[in-house]
């Protein structure tokens, strides 16, 4: 992809709304995309959606190839007298980070309106010191500017409806980097429609499921049913990460993709770890080492069935579960290579050995 086919193409799926049980428009995109690279779509009961590309070849290993919809964002959960709102957090959230943010408020039927996340300005803190304190997420005001209670229900505003967070994908001045809202992980859902994309006309060693989970910012939940119903050998969830660079920790950007060796649900399988670090040298991937805080679909996938050998494939983004989000454009192209490398070497042999104990 050239740089600006790039930012066009991530603009378009980051801009995208899809938070945790209402992916619809994601799932509408990624459809879309899938459906001609494929020999079929199936969906499974949640309504993660994958796309099928049979192998030939005899006893093809079955690979499940896995991004998630979703992104972080609010459910209301009440209406108060004065019109404004209260939330419940879909997915984690720094509450530094949602006030004074706009957000698109979506009602059931399809309607979209304005909506700000409040907060104290400080002409009205000068009498406790100028310190608030930190609120909690249940405490956020999110105001639409209604009357009062029954002006909002006028308008058909109910407990249950979105609040999506409300950001436009731009360029950095250097053009090498991207902000935006949602790469957590439309990375993803980009690198799945890509991968399926650059295979058209090419065979196989293993019969290819790609595609992208639901509701894995509310506990990993869309893993556990699409891994039971296609019952992999191999998973590789594809997710994004939050970058520690500017933290004096793990995670730089434009280092290239991560090799994602712990997380606090998922340790990398030693005959794994020797795949993915062969594969990477082999192709001149570049990679870097990735001790994770967070955990991925992976966490939940290799628990199915009786085990199945998982990885992530990753890159790190600055600030992610924000409305800035701020990564490169070149990790990406280096995943996208890395995962295609991958895909291509999973023949029945390759899958035995990382099976092997």
């Amino acid at each position: 992809m050239e740089d600006l086919t790039l930012f066009h193409n991530i603009k378009k799926v980051t801009e995208l709304t899809g938070v945790s049980g209402f992916e619809g428009p994601v799932r509408t995109y990624l459809r879309d995309q899938l459906t001609p690279y494929v020999d079929r779509i199936e969906t499974d009961g949640l309504g993660g959606l994958f796309g099928i590309k049979e192998s030939s070849q005899p006893q093809a290993p079955r690979i499940l190839v896995a991004s998630h919809m979703d992104e972080v964002g609010f459910m209301i959960r009440e209406i108060k007298s004065d019109g404004t709102f209260r939330a419940v957090a879909l997915g984690g959230w720094n509450p530094l980070v949602i006030s004074s943010q706009r957000f698109q408020l979506h009602l059931q039927d399809g309607r979209i309106i304005p909506v700000i996340s409040g907060s104290m300005p400080p002409h009205l803190l000068r009498g406790s010191n100028g310190n608030p304190g930190l609120p909690s997420v249940d405490e956020i005001i999110f105001d639409a500017g209604f009357t009062d209670k029954e002006e909002a229900e006028t308008f058909g505003v109910r407990p249950g409806d979105q609040i999506i967070p409300e950001s436009e994908a731009i360029l950095t001045a250097n053009g090498k980097n991207v902000i935006s809202k949602a790469w957590d992980n439309r990375y993803g859902v980009l690198m799945v429609s890509e991968l399926v994309r650059s295979l058209e006309n090419q065979s196989l060693g293993n019969t290819l499921i790609a595609g992208a989970n639901v509701q894995e910012e509310v506990g990993l939940r869309g893993a556990h049913a699409s891994t039971t119903k296609f019952d992999p050998e191999i998973f590789l969830a594809v997710d994004c990460s939050p970058a520690g660079d500017v933290f004096g920790d793990q995670g730089a950007i434009g280092q290239g993709t991560l090799l994602r060796f712990y997380d606090p649900g998922h340790i990398l399988l030693p005959n794994m770890k020797d795949f993915l670090l062969t594969t990477a040298e082999e192709a001149g991937i570049k990679y870097q080492y990735y001790c994770a805080k967070g955990g991925t679909d992976a966490g939940a996938a290799h628990l199915k069935n009786q085990g199945i050998p998982s990885t992530t494939i990753g890159v790190c983004a600055r600030y992610i579960h924000s409305h800035q989000t701020l990564y490169s454009m070149d990790d990406f192209l280096q995943a996208q290579a890395f995962l295609q490398a991958l895909v291509k070497k999973l023949d029945r042999s390759t899958v035995d050995l990382i099976k092997r104990y």
